[in-house]
């Protein structure tokens, strides 16, 4: 079955322009899915919409959009008073910059969309506009209104033809600073740096799609089935302790398929050189204590 698209318009660059289709990057695959149950009767509960006030069942056909702009004062809308106030970005999306590709951060990322010609007519071009920002390396940013909200939208090619991403907007994210300035002081061992490129190097190959898997609900599905057939899951792996305090350049070198004797020598000139360091590293061995996130062992 063919996609429906979720917005049609112009896509237009200047005083060049195509009609063009927007389709959902994104389906439903089957997601798991858990029904609220009564545990005393097995039924599913019905969620019903009632009157806050008279607590009288209302059928969501006839209910309305209402601001509340004082305590419990709502100012009615209509839908048609909504759509009044359309902006051009509504049914056009107008090409307002381009930037490398290169300096969009992927944090700003949010729904993906394909952008298609819309029937026969500009075909030209559209294909015109797709290979001209293919060339020229950049994303052309935009405006298109949907769902009754206007986004800034980042348009790319995608094979033969465009993909539109919706971005989040600066005060929509959370600030990174006060997760990362706790850590911009930590510095790291070069050897361990270079160690662990190795590890990196080792492990880096080419992206496939079939690499993403939703083990959790692979897991959860599993869960169903040995239930179904009155037979337990096996368990998992036990997660690793938190508070351990392990050897890192040993723990990198063993990564790498090396003794773990080969990082002895070195560990114990360390410990020659620093004697209350050493000493500490013991008292901590044998009485963990509560450490900073990502701070190394000394």
């Amino acid at each position: 079955m063919a996609q429906r698209p979720i917005w049609r318009g112009h896509f237009r660059l200047a005083l060049v322009s195509c009609p063009v289709a927007l389709y959902s990057a994104h389906r439903d695959r089957g997601t798991l899915r858990f029904n609220l149950i009564n545990p005393a009767t097995g039924h599913r509960i019905r969620m019903l919409t009632v009157d806050a006030e008279t607590n009288e069942e209302v059928a969501r056909r006839d209910l309305v959009k209402g601001y509340e702009f004082k305590k419990n004062h709502y100012l009615l809308l209509s839908d048609e008073e909504i759509d009044s106030v359309r902006v051009p970005s509504s049914t056009t999306m107008t090409v307002e910059k381009f930037v490398p590709a290169d300096t969009l951060d992927p944090i700003y990322f949010d729904a993906s969309y394909y952008l298609a010609p819309d029937g026969d007519a500009g075909e030209d071009v559209f294909a015109v506009l797709r290979d001209a920002i293919a060339a020229s390396g950049t994303v052309a940013l935009t405006h298109v209104v949907i769902a009754r909200r206007e986004r800034i939208v980042a348009i790319m090619p995608m094979g033969d033809g465009l993909v539109a991403h919706t971005l989040h907007e600066e005060r929509d994210l959370n600030s990174a600073g006060d997760v990362f300035d706790p850590i911009a002081k930590m510095k790291s061992d070069p050897e361990m740096v270079q160690l662990a490129r190795q590890l990196i190097d080792r492990q880096t190959g080419v992206y496939d799609p079939k690499d993403v898997e939703d083990r959790y609900e692979a897991r959860l599905r599993a869960l169903i089935e040995a239930k179904l057939k009155g037979e337990g899951l096996a368990e998992d792996e036990v997660e690793p302790d938190r508070g351990n305090v392990i050897d890192l350049m040993a723990a990198l070198k063993q990564s790498l398929g090396q003794s773990p004797d080969e990082t002895a020598p070195k560990a114990a000139k360390r410990s020659r050189g620093k004697p209350k360091a050493a000493a500490a590293a013991k008292t901590q061995s044998a009485k963990p204590v509560k450490r900073a996130p990502g701070r190394r062992r000394a």
